[in-house]
């Protein structure tokens, strides 16, 4: 199986009990994975708001909008 669809058609034909297995897998692996993830960033509220300001003219731009 290499595609999502594949997948996905697998899993529907499995038992319930396969089902809550390969559930409870996912999410292993999922959690795993999530451990690797850097901590977020601290941002201060001015930094934020800077990024969405500069984001709509930007927006604005590409819509062709003053």
């Amino acid at each position: 199986m290499s595609t999502l669809m594949e997948i996905e058609a697998a899993a529907d034909s499995l038992p319930v009990e396969q089902k809550e297995q390969l559930l409870l897998f996912l999410a292993a692996q999922l959690r795993a994975a999530r451990a690797s993830v850097p901590e977020p960033r601290d941002l201060s509220r001015e930094v934020i708001a800077e990024w969405i300001a500069e984001d709509e003219v930007d927006m604005r731009q590409f819509q062709g909008r003053p």
